[in-house]
């Protein structure tokens, strides 16, 4: 039998109530761009569900390792819903956390601890220490029974380095994050100017 890996702080958030607990309402309202972090490279091919969800909770980081806090963004998404790899890894986690499905991927290329996202609550159709590709279907959303989301159902996206909690926000280019256009730059020099 695989070793499971330690539940945690960040396995327990994965989909889970922070915070407020269940029957908190969750506010709602479009997502806010993330500032840019440098510890985090803007390296995610997609949104983990859908094209572009509606974000029914950010990004509230905790003043410190026990406080209050949303250690992730909650996206609107249907039970049933594909949840996918936002980029390339190896699944560190596949399992069951507090009655809830969690998937942790641990991202390639990323040093040492390699940042690590999670998404909850999903049922996993990958196993742990499955090589991933961005974009491959992790498993789908479940249906849960908390007011978590408030009246929609939700996907909890999360990011860490080591224990340390990060915006996944972050991992979004500006083209994903829905900022304006990517503009192409010649590669012998700056634009002309007009």
């Amino acid at each position: 039998m695989p070793e499971a890996e330690p539940a945690d702080p960040s396995d327990a958030e994965a989909g889970l109530p922070s915070g407020g607990g269940a029957g908190t309402p969750a506010p709602t309202g479009p997502a806010t761009p993330p500032v840019a972090d440098p510890a985090v490279p803007a390296l995610a091919r997609s949104w983990p569900v859908g094209v572009r969800p509606p974000v029914v909770r950010g990004w509230e980081p905790p003043a410190t390792a026990y406080s209050r806090g949303h250690r992730g963004v909650d996206l609107e998404a249907v039970p049933g819903a594909p949840v996918r790899a936002v980029a390339p890894g190896r699944v560190s986690f596949a399992g069951r956390v507090a009655g809830r499905g969690v998937v942790s991927v641990e991202l390639s290329g990323t040093g040492s601890p390699p940042l690590r996202t999670t998404y909850g609550p999903v049922r996993a159709s990958v196993h742990q220490g499955d090589e991933v590709l961005a974009g491959t279907v992790l498993g789908t959303v479940e249906a849960t029974r908390d007011a978590h989301c408030g009246p929609t159902s939700c996907l909890h996206w999360g990011l860490l380095r080591g224990a340390v909690y990060l915006n996944p926000l972050s991992l979004l280019p500006p083209w994903l994050l829905g900022l304006g256009p990517s503009r192409l730059l010649p590669l012998d020099g700056p634009p002309p100017e007009h």
